[in-house]
């Protein structure tokens, strides 16, 4: 017999792809071996046994003329035979004998391969071939969709992450910590939701960025007692599998040939299973015992008529009414598959279930073929769609990468890159980071935060073990913010820097921190620089003295107005955008440092000299031409730093005599040629900066500023500096290089508080000794040629390389 197992390279699939086939594939497969084994029982039995047995017919000459023909014509002796008497109990036969050689043999054989071809119904021949046929083609359209290119390629794949995500220790913690939860502590946990809610709903809906807390179940809150639990090697791995999952949701959501493929071989099996059901009920009476065979062979056996005996009728026609109750319960269960297919909606898979049974709210629903074949799989067990949707969830991404984040950054590295900041506080900087590791809250002495470039950072509530935190530094990051986190910040954070490329970087959180002091914006707030530019209201900012926003504005934002009654220093950074409508300026009466760089402006705004309790003034990098309005800064009574530095200004007017309050004076990068007298008579001058323009000659009015202590006249062309400047005996710091010097004075000895000199880039050919009078000069401080150092007494040399 033939064995079944030699057809198994018609079925033969992976083993992992059982999870794929539902019980009525399983079942059919089943079936469909049944029905194999009855074909090939069949097929096996047609082989090896004789297929039919014949015999000559005898022939009743009282009853059938023609048979009595048959039978005088088939004696074989050649002595006539007397005829037969009749009598009522002995009808009249005829001896029937054939003709007689050595073959008789092969005479029947013969016989009964005519009577098989001619006689026998070709049901009856051909029954078991139809079964194993129909058979083979039942298990390839079961199994079509596991072979066929553009559907096992997107199988195997499938497969493999499905095995990794089932197995992986990251989707074992993820469950175990939500099934942990008693019933109790579930309901704490959605009244908690509730409440996070309601208190977004309110006045400060804002506070949490993107998802609202119910998306971040508090068990997935990293526990630091079990951060160690999983290595190093398998946070990567599930890291890994994080985005294949990604990847592959993408490829298979694009298209349905899963289920294209899976719904016709479905109804093709079922369309076949008709035909069979109804041409087999038609010929099923056909496979008869015995069976009546005429065949003209009289010259070879000397019989027509025979009488043949179908040896395996009776078997099978037992085996075709068993074969066709399978193929009947076979085609029901192709129906159900049917109804099943078109009754659900395959093409969706919700993860409603899964998201209420472990709290992971944010578990996205599929469509497409990714949909079906977690339809299907939930028909081998729902447990894996289960352990799968661990890896579609953000929330558990987030939280891995958290855990991976804590092991790589301890709290002891990061002490290693805490420095101190210009505002003088302890600073931990981070940078292009995963997250946010929580371990930074373990650094209580920590005074300012800087994050840039790291997405999705998520500020817990252990926010508040920083008792020292101050200063927070967002740069280039995506943050949300727990509410309590949220509560802390309003009570302790003075300063706040965002630096952004999209508006929506902005955290709509610090419109509500009330203790801010200080706050710096740097980044694009409108594409369109036409467009009236504002940000949300500050006026909740009770607090907050310091404004800088570095960005295109037009105009002056109405935010900045709402808070203008308290502002004390406000810098505009504009990057070369013209900024107009500056009346708002009027308003912000309490304002002492004003900063308008890079505004495009040609004239000094009139608003600024309504600013009475302005200290400080800088109009940097502008277009200023003409500062003849400088006369109007009379009435700014406290102005003490006026820096106009980076513009195309041309000469200083006379009205700058009339600032006699200014202690700070900056013309550096203009296009002065001459210097007025009457600029020295602002006597207070202690910093004075006119580098890089082109003035030739200093004025000897310059001996009044006896307050003078800083003077830089680098890379101009003054020729020579007149004795009265070694009159401002407070001078620590004197700028001179790049010019077209030829002689150092020797009264520069009277400079005893000197400590930094650049007479680099001049025509000297040799330094006074009584550089040696400077006793707070030293090599440090003096930027010279060494061949010109060289020409100083050794003396002097020696003195001034001591510390």
């Amino acid at each position: 017999m033939i064995p079944v197992t030699e057809f198994r390279q018609f079925s033969e699939q992976q083993p992992a792809f059982r999870v794929l086939k539902p019980w009525w594939d399983v079942f059919t497969d089943y079936l469909s071996v049944a029905m194999l084994m009855i074909g090939v029982f069949g097929c096996t039995l047609q082989v090896m046994q004789d297929k039919i047995i014949c015999l000559p017919k005898r022939v009743q000459p009282a009853h059938n003329h023609s048979s009595l023909s048959n039978v005088s014509q088939a004696v074989a002796s050649t002595t006539p035979l007397p005829p037969p008497k009749p009598s009522p109990a002995n009808p009249i036969t005829v001896e029937m004998k054939g003709l007689k050689t050595d073959l008789d043999l092969q005479q029947y054989s013969f016989i009964n391969q005519m009577c098989y071809e001619r006689a026998l119904h070709w049901y009856a021949k051909y029954f078991p071939y139809l079964v194993l046929i129909h058979t083979l083609v039942f298990m390839l359209c079961s199994n079509f969709w596991f072979k066929f290119p553009g559907s096992s390629s997107k199988i195997e794949h499938f497969i493999s992450i499905l095995g990794k995500c089932f197995d992986s220790p990251w989707t074992t913690r993820a469950l175990s910590e939500v099934s942990g939860e008693d019933s109790e502590e579930k309901d704490n946990r959605k009244n908690n939701m509730n409440r996070s809610n309601t208190i977004q709903s309110g006045p400060e809906g804002s506070l949490v960025n993107s998802q609202s807390l119910k998306s971040i179940p508090e068990k997935f809150v990293v526990d630091k007692s079990t951060a160690g639990a999983l290595d190093k090697k398998e946070g990567e791995q599930a890291k890994a599998l994080f985005e294949k999952v990604k990847k592959f949701r993408l490829h298979v959501e694009e298209g349905d040939i899963l289920y294209a493929m899976y719904v016709r071989q479905t109804v093709l099996k079922v369309i076949k299973f008709l035909i069979i059901i109804a041409y087999n009920s038609a010929l099923v009476s056909k496979v008869q015992f015995t069976v009546d065979c005429n065949v003209d062979i009289q010259d070879m056996t000397g019989y027509k008529n025979f009488s043949c005996n179908h040896t395996m009728a009776h078997l099978f026609s037992k085996l075709s009414f068993c074969y066709l109750c399978f193929v009947s319960i076979y085609g029901l269960t192709c129906l159900y598959t049917l109804y099943w297919l078109f009754y659900r909606s395959l093409r969706e898979y919700s993860f409603e279930y899964v998201r209420q049974e472990t709290g992971i709210d944010d578990i996205p629903d599929v469509k497409n073929d990714f949909a079906f074949m977690l339809h299907m799989i939930d028909q081998y067990d729902p447990l894996y769609s289960k352990r799968f949707a661990v890896f579609l969830s953000e929330v558990s991404e987030n939280k891995l990468k958290q855990l991976n984040l804590n092991n790589e950054w301890t709290p002891d590295k990061l002490r290693q890159k805490l420095q101190t900041n210009a505002h003088n506080r302890l600073e931990l900087p981070l940078i292009m980071l995963s997250g946010l590791p929580d371990t930074v809250f373990e650094i209580t002495e920590l005074q300012s935060l800087k994050l840039e470039i790291i997405k999705n950072v998520m500020i817990p509530a252990t926010i508040a073990q920083l008792d020292n935190l101050q200063e927070l530094s967002l740069h280039q990051c995506s943050v949300k913010i727990h509410s309590a986190a949220l509560s802390f910040l309003k009570e302790n954070l003075k300063v706040l820097s965002v630096k952004f490329d999209d508006m929506r970087e902005l955290p709509p959180w610090m419109y509500g921190l009330r203790n801010l002091e200080e706050l710096y914006l740097v980044g694009s707030l409108s594409h369109d620089i036409s467009r009236n530019v504002t940000l949300e209201s500050l006026r909740d900012l009770k607090s907050l003295k310091i404004l800088s926003i570095k960005s295109n504005v037009s105009k002056i934002p109405q935010a900045v107005v709402d808070v203008s009654s308290h502002l004390q220093k406000m810098c505009i950074h504009n990057d070369g955008t013209k900024l107009v409508m500056l009346n708002n300026l009027k308003k912000m009466t309490n304002l002492t440092e004003l900063e308008l760089v890079h505004c495009d402006l040609e004239r000094i705004p009139h608003a600024v000299f309504s600013l009475l309790s302005l200290q400080e003034l800088d109009l940097k990098e502008n277009n200023l031409k003409s500062i003849e309005e400088i006369v109007s800064f009379q009435h700014l009574r406290k102005l003490t730093v006026l820096k106009l530095w980076h513009n195309s200004i041309t000469y200083i007017p006379e009205h700058i005599k009339k600032l006699t309050s200014l202690e700070r004076l900056s013309f550096s990068h203009n296009k002065i040629e001459v210097l007025p007298s009457h600029l020295f008579l602002c006597n207070k001058i202690r910093y004075l900066d006119l580098s890089y323009n082109d003035i030739r000659f200093i004025p000897p009015e310059i001996g009044v500023l006896q307050s003078l202590q800083y003077f830089s006249i680098t890379c101009n062309k003054v020729e020579s500096l007149p004795d009265e400047l070694y009159f401002c005996k407070k001078l620590k710091t004197l700028k001179i290089g790049k010019n077209s010097l030829s002689v150092l004075s020797p009264k520069i000895g009277n400079l005893l508080f000197l400590s930094y000199l650049d007479v680099k880039g001049n025509h000297f050919e040799i330094l006074p000794p009584e550089l040696g009078d400077c006793r707070a000069l030293k090599r440090a401080g003096l930027v010279v040629e060494d061949a010109l150092f060289e020409t100083l007494p050794s003396d002097v040399r020696e003195q001034m390389k001591t510390e």
